[in-house]
């Protein structure tokens, strides 16, 4: 009894510890006793080391020290490490098993070894307490990696490949018949496809499709006069003229009928087309024959078609189109009181040049182009820079930059996005095929400060068009 109080009096002078630790005993006593109803049997064992770890820190701290051990510091840190270490050693609880896990293969128990066989080194696992090394993160993605796996999802599902040139050539059929049964007079050519579809350079989903009528002149009776050298000064449109109208006059040639001043009007002829395709043709009986639902656009400008089918919506665009001295033009006149102007259309040409220089040396020029076309077609922002605008820079860029092999990709589509910048910000871009021609401009002031931003924020971080 004189030894308890003693030993009470020591704690006491320690500023109540005693008491303190004998609280904390208590509660640690309670615990235990509690552990296995609330933590189960595995959280039990682990809270019954640390708790042993925690006393013996907490009785050495209190118990009187040996004066005449030398040793007895040393020895009392000794076991403390050792009791840190038991409580860092303390296995974890398993997790509790989560139902996706339940699908995962167990482990197979380690087989015995006979007598002098060697171990698999298959099923041999660590040793006991030996760092386990951790899976290495995902790695980041270069641009080329970004680059050329976004370029796989932007093709066209293979049943709009399909279906969408079938679909459009029944049209073109039905439409060919109409024209030659209602006007045998006027020399319309055979009607074809156009577009990029056609081309392979087509992105995300075929919603369009050209569908292109050649006009067919006497070359004796017409000819052409550059844009650059009437009123309007524009190199991009061209005007198509009745000549020799002293020896051959007015009714000697079928298109006589749609001249404005001595000039093949491109509005007229729209016109008269639209009123056709608007009010003369059956396409109720059309569609119902080809499995879809045909409806002209009478609002557009455009002679326009909307098809609705079962398994794709498509937009067919009818263009009458002169070939006159290796020039290919478009009846688009442009907005405004001018209506005898027809725009000269380079595409045929442009994708044409990309075909040859890729094919000269495996390129990724039409990779190039289907990706940048695809920014721009998820942008809106950018939808007036899809196609031409960027086939034409990438032209530029062949004249200068030569390595255009796909393993180079990430270095010319940088390219590109910067000569894209340097052209907006000057607001010119000039065609490959006629330098003379502004492909900007047609676009407003505002519409280049857009685009100009965009791409200027994508050439620290071009991943972000990619998104």
């Amino acid at each position: 009894m004189a030894a308890f109080w003693q030993q009470r009096g020591r704690r006491q002078e320690n500023g109540g510890l005693g008491s303190v630790i004998d609280g904390l005993g208590s509660v640690f006593d309670v615990l235990l006793a509690n552990a296995r109803l609330v933590l189960g049997v595995s959280g039990a064992a682990v809270l019954a080391i640390a708790t042993l770890a925690v006393k013996r820190l907490i009785d050495r701290a209190t118990s009187p020290r040996d004066e005449g051990d030398p040793k007895a510091e040393q020895k009392s840190l000794e076991e403390s490490w050792q009791d840190l270490a038991l409580i860092k050693t303390t296995p974890k609880p398993p997790k509790k098993q989560r139902r996706e896990d339940l699908s995962e293969p167990l482990l197979s128990p380690a087989r015995p070894l006979v007598p002098g066989e060697a171990p698999d080194p298959r099923g041999c696992s660590a040793p006991l307490g030996a760092p386990q090394v951790k899976s290495s993160p995902l790695r980041c993605l270069t641009l080329q990696e970004k680059l050329l796996s976004h370029s796989s999802q932007l093709a066209v599902p293979e049943i709009q490949v399909s279906l969408v040139p079938q679909l459009a050539r029944s049209i073109c059929t039905q439409l060919q018949n109409f024209l030659r049964s209602k006007c045998p007079e006027l020399p319309f050519g055979r009607l074809f496809l156009s577009g990029a579809l056609l081309d392979g350079l087509e992105v995300l989903a075929a919603d369009h499709i050209h569908l292109m009528l050649p006009v067919v002149l006497d070359a004796g009776l017409w000819s052409l006069i550059s844009g650059e050298d009437t009123v309007v000064r524009n190199p991009q449109y061209w005007m198509i003229k009745r000549i020799d109208l002293g020896y051959f006059p007015r009714g000697c040639s079928p298109w006589d009928r749609f001249i404005v001043g001595r000039y093949l009007s491109s509005s007229v002829l729209n016109e008269t087309l639209h009123k056709l395709l608007v009010a003369s043709i059956n396409w109720p009986a059309i569609g119902g024959l080809l499995g879809c639902a045909i409806h002209p656009v009478v609002a557009s400008r455009e002679l326009k078609l909307e098809v609705k089918h079962d398994q794709v919506e498509l937009s067919i665009t009818l263009f009458p189109v002169v070939e006159m001295e290796d020039k290919v033009l478009l009846a688009v006149p442009p907005e405004g009181l001018v209506e005898n102007l027809w725009l000269e259309s380079f595409y045929r040409v442009e994708v044409s040049r990309l075909k040859k220089l890729d094919a000269g040396d495996s390129g990724a020029r039409q990779l190039c182009l289907r990706i940048l076309n695809g920014v721009c077609r998820s942008q809106p922002s950018l939808h007036k820079l899809c196609g031409s605008p960027v086939t034409n820079v990438i032209l530029h860029l062949s004249d200068t930059a030569s390595d255009w092999a796909e393993e180079s990709l990430a270095d010319r589509f940088q390219q590109v996005l910067e000569e894209l910048v340097a052209s907006l910000e000057k607001g010119v871009l000039p065609s490959y095929f006629n330098p003379k021609i502004n492909l900007f401009s047609g676009l407003l002031e505002e519409e280049i400060d857009e685009m100009g931003f965009v791409l200027y924020r994508a050439i620290s971080e071009p991943e972000v068009l990619l998104k």
